[in-house]
Formats: structure tokens, sequence, C-alpha cells
């Protein structure tokens, strides 16, 4: 299969969500994203090879050459947190005073609440794109804030370990078992969306997500499996039998939801890996011939 790159420049960005966005503008404003004299323009050029040279290796973007005010990303969630392997996409438009305000941005939620700062209504609360409440250092800076430092913040401080304390004001009264029980719902909400994005993935990513969840099938599978019988905490299952011996108390709830989403959750694994496995095997036949 042909490697997916983690910066690439695509066409078609019709199921972007912010793809009428700027459609409106007039005067001056209304070239500032085709005008090669325009320094909005050049400075998004800039975004580019920030994010060409520098991304690290679990977020991929992809950036339009006929919208170069439109950008979509995806972070892999990290292993030791309730988000591992799920995949969460973020679409973004540059505004027309770029970098005088930050980009708008857009979770693709598909009405779940993964996080504190992710509502299901795809808005993204963040200091750094001046939507969440902060001090003033931490807002978005003209002279140097990036793109890259949003999607860094999103992968570092929002889709973390303990989501829960992102809540204003828990991190000063802290309560690991709500923390954990948090967690739990955070994982199921996480499986769903991978149900989602297995049915129907975000335009130019189709191949990064059947691939994906093709490597780290085996893997999402027996996780689930620890986490319904208590053999792990959610987001510490290990695949190498270091997880612990002990039975883990979850919520019969939580217990119930998973056992009525996992037989689904591992059919669509199969079929997806099933699928990836055949379009190889048809690549390497059509190459020989």
């Amino acid at each position: 299969m042909k490697e997916f790159k983690q910066f690439d420049i695509v066409s078609d960005y019709s199921d972007h969500h912010f793809a009428s966005s700027n459609l409106s503008l007039f005067g001056k404003k209304k070239y500032c994203f085709t005008n090669a004299n325009s320094s909005v323009l050049k400075k998004i050029m800039q975004e580019w090879k920030i994010l060409e040279n520098n991304l690290p290796e679990t977020i991929y973007v992809r950036v339009y050459d006929e919208r170069m005010d439109l950008l979509r990303a995806v972070i892999v969630g990290a292993a030791g947190t309730p988000y591992h392997d799920g995949l969460f996409f973020f679409d973004f438009a540059f505004p027309p005073n770029h970098p005088n305000s930050p980009p708008n941005a857009h979770y693709h939620a598909h009405g779940m609440r993964l996080n504190p700062n992710l509502y299901s209504s795809g808005k993204v609360c963040l200091s750094l794109l001046n939507t969440w409440i902060s001090e003033k250092e931490a807002e978005w800076n003209p002279c140097s804030s990036t793109i890259l430092q949003v999607l860094v913040s999103l992968q570092g401080l929002v889709l973390n370990e303990k989501p829960y304390y992102n809540v204003p004001g828990l991190s000063n009264s802290p309560n690991e078992m709500l923390s954990k029980s948090y967690n739990n719902h955070i994982f199921l909400l996480s499986c769903r969306t991978m149900l989602i994005l297995l049915r129907k993935p975000p335009m130019s990513f189709e191949g990064f997500v059947h691939k994906h969840f093709c490597t780290r099938a085996r893997f999402i599978v027996q996780a689930c499996r620890a986490y319904i019988k208590g053999c792990a905490i959610v987001g510490y299952y290990q695949d190498n039998g270091s997880h612990s011996s002990s039975t883990i108390e979850d919520s019969a709830e939580f217990n119930a939801l998973m056992e009525d989403l996992y037989p689904n959750l591992e059919i669509a694994l199969t079929k997806n890996t099933a699928s990836v496995i055949k379009s190889a095997v048809n690549l390497g036949n059509s190459l020989r011939h």
C-alpha cells in the first residue's frame, strides 16, 4: 500500500466543515488567500512549511491547493490514555486577517463529547485558539503562534491521560475514582467513533484510516477484552502480559455498554483488515502483470 505522507496537498475539500467559509469576502479580503503578494497567503505558506518539516509522528495534515485557507488534521490517540488507538479529526480555517487572529477550529465529534474541551457540536475550547479562559500568555500570539502549536496542544493538553481534570477547578480537588469513571466513558465513545470512521472516513484520509485500524485491530480487540474482564485499567492495557493480574472493579453500566459494543467493533475491524489485505494482494498482482 502506498505510504501515507504526514503532510500533503490535495484538491477535494468538499466535505470540509469550513468549505463555505470565507467565500462571501469582498474587496481586499476576497483576494487575501489567492493573491501571491498577500501577506496572509505568505504566512499560510510559512505555516505549511513548518508543518511539513516538524509534525510529530502521530499527527497527519492535509491542505488544499484551491483553498489555502483550509486545513484538516488527524491526531492518533496516544498510548496510556483513554484515547489510545483512536483517530481524532479536526478541520481548520485561517481567517482573512491571519495571523492577527487564530484559526477557526472544528472537531469531528459525531455528536459525542469525548473531552471537556471538545464539545459534541464540534466546538474546540483551547487557550491558543482564544476559546478557553486562560492567562494572556497562553492565548494566540500573532507574532509567534502557529497551527503546529495548536495541534501539539490538542495532542498533549487535551487528549491526555486524565481528561477529567481538564474541567476548570477539578485539578485542585483530585478524585481518582471519578477520573477513572470518566476515562471509561471516554474509551467507550472513542470505540463508537472508530465504528463511524470505519464506515465513512473523512475525505483524503480514507487509506490512512483503513490501514491504521488494520494495523491496530488486534491490540484494540485485546484491550477491549481486558477492560471488560477487569484485567486492565482503561488506557493502561499492554500487549506484553504485564497488565494487572488482579480483577479491576468497573461499573456495571460500563461493562454492559462495552459488551454490547464490542462484537460490532470486532466485526468491523475484522472486515476492514480483510479488505486492506485483499487490496494489497490485488495491487501486488496488478504490478506483476
